[in-house]
């Protein structure tokens, strides 16, 4: 399939019998993957943190009549605990998993802390997801053509990973710790898949990011005069955004095209990556750093105390 083509949800090959688990999946772009897998046949988990939209969403999508299936396991990425609560809830009832879509996300939230006192979008972004793809990493690898899928952003390229602060405890700016945070989903997604290249193993680790889509997503005023206007224009700038649905594509590229391969990075192919049909796009430099994502992995370990022993070196 030629990078240049108008790649859209009627290129989604059959789902049929493959199971997807999806972060977020309840609003925005997680909403619309997790509908768009399950018309194709998957049988979706929804990871959800709030019962009552997940409940709704999950109806949403019921109401479509897909030829999968859709069901909610609560997952609240900014506890541990309920991290490793989905996890097992979901390895009682599933013996192989084809797709993890880490897409649950922050963006320039209010300064806050998570269950384990991680700053709140470090945190969710991608401590979380760090330790949500470890605990349902025996279900992945033991699935042929299984594939995580994190979703990151353009906010990378000016993101930092300030490990003399990773948790924001000296100075807190919305902005930079979103930045960091999505450069770490990156960092994380290359590396995992070294590591699993290294293992031998049968699963990919990919990456997308929406380009500028109309979501739920950064909705929140972190405060400050810039922040406040943004906050002010939002109904503006979210109507010249690209739908969801648009938006969601990339995600769905990266997970289901055949052509895909382990460390590729999706994103929409218009101006700045902001809006159009998805293509492969490159990372910035400091998202291909192998020793960053070493030293970074090494920390996210430290911090979350994930087992990644099934593909060690």
């Amino acid at each position: 399939m030629g990078e240049r083509e108008n790649w859209t949800e009627a290129d989604i090959p059959d789902q049929s019998g493959r199971v997807a688990f999806v972060t977020g999946a309840n609003s925005g772009l997680g909403f619309e993957a997790a509908r768009a897998l399950a018309q194709h046949g998957a049988d979706v988990i929804m990871g959800c943190r709030d019962a009552a939209r997940a409940a709704d969403a999950k109806s949403r999508i019921d109401a479509l009549g897909p030829s999968g299936s859709v069901e909610v396991v609560g997952l609240d990425l900014a506890d541990l605990d309920s991290v490793a609560g989905a996890a097992k809830q979901f390895l009682e009832a599933h013996e192989h998993l084809d797709l993890l879509v880490n897409n649950a996300g922050l963006m320039a939230s209010p300064q806050g802390t998570t269950a384990q006192g991680f700053e709140t979008q470090i945190g969710v972004n991608h401590l979380g997801h760090f330790a949500l793809t470890a605990r349902l990493l025996p279900a992945l690898l033991a699935t042929p053509g299984s594939r995580v899928v994190t979703v990151s952003s353009q906010g990378h390229r000016p993101g930092r990973i300030q490990f003399d602060d990773l948790h924001s405890r000296r100075k807190y700016s919305p902005w930079r710790a979103y930045f960091q945070s999505k450069l770490a989903n990156l960092l994380f997604t290359l590396e995992l898949q070294r590591r699993l290249a290294a293992a031998g193993a049968p699963t990919i680790s990919v990456a997308a990011h929406p380009g500028a889509a109309g979501t739920h997503l950064g909705h929140e005023n972190p405060g400050g005069v810039l922040n406040t206007i943004a906050t002010w224009l939002r109904p503006v700038l979210v109507r010249l955004a690209q739908s969801p649905e648009m938006g969601a594509l990339p995600i769905l590229r990266a997970a289901t095209d055949p052509a895909v391969r382990g460390g590729d990075y999706y994103g929409p192919r218009g101006l700045v990556e902001q809006s159009g049909y998805p293509v492969k796009v490159r990372p910035s430099k400091r998202a291909r750093d192998e020793a960053l994502a070493a030293r970074l992995w090494d920390v996210s370990i430290a911090e979350t105390g994930a087992d990644y022993s099934a593909i060690n070196a």
